[in-house]
Order: C-alpha cells, then sequence, then structure tokens
C-alpha cells in the first residue's frame, strides 16, 4: 500500500476548561502530534495549528476566472495582512457565505448579490 495514500489518523485538538489540562494534554499528545507533522511533511501535506483547532476539511481543487484587476487587488491586500492571496480569497469567500446563509440569501433564487462595502 502506497504510504502516501493511506488515510491518517486525523489529529484535533479539544476544547480545555484549564490551562493545566492544555498543558496536559500536549504533554501526552506531544511526540503523536509531532510525527504527524513530520509525516505530513515528507507527504507535503503541512499539518498546521489552525488545522489541527479547526479539524482538517477536505477541500476541493476548483478553477476560477477571476478579472486580473480583482486578482491584483486580492494579492495586494493579502500581502498587507502577512496571507496568501488563495488562503485570501478563500476567507473572504467564507465570511460571503457565513453572513449571506446568516440573512438567509442562499434560500431565495435568481436574484444577484447585493452586498455592502467591506
Amino acid at each position: 500500500m502506497n504510504m502516501a495514500k493511506a488515510k491518517m489518523k486525523q489529529a484535533v485538538i479539544p476544547k480545555f476548561s484549564s490551562e493545566a489540562e492544555e498543558a496536559e494534554w500536549w504533554d501526552a499528545h506531544r511526540s503523536e502530534i509531532e510525527a504527524e507533522i513530520r509525516q505530513r511533511m515528507k507527504q507535503k501535506r503541512p499539518l498546521t495549528l489552525g488545522n489541527l483547532f479547526r479539524g482538517a476539511r477536505p477541500s476541493q481543487p476548483v478553477t476560477l476566472r477571476i478579472p486580473k484587476e480583482d486578482l491584483e487587488t486580492a494579492r495586494r491586500l493579502a500581502a498587507r495582512k502577512g496571507l496568501g492571496y488563495q488562503t485570501y480569497i478563500k476567507m473572504l469567500l467564507r465570511e460571503a457565505l457565513a453572513e449571506d446563509a446568516s440573512e438567509g440569501i442562499g434560500t431565495r433564487t435568481r436574484q444577484s448579490p447585493s452586498r455592502s462595502p467591506r
């Protein structure tokens, strides 16, 4: 079996009720987390603390045609925040989807999105 394709056990950092509980958890799981990080680095699938806190969500590659000016703006704004532009675009998309979902916009049909300037 190809190890790169083998499903890895997902490590997720739980919520802690105290600093002592968190320290105990890290002490108990440190070697496991470090081994997983090393394995993912070998597979070029890095494990970040952000992924651990959220629980890694599977992602689907997509191809989008984005106006050049919008892409340049996204790159510039992402750089100001110290982020990669793709990460920044995903964050914006996630925020917009959450906002629209909370407003019930996703349930309407055949309407163009109206968004207030940010």
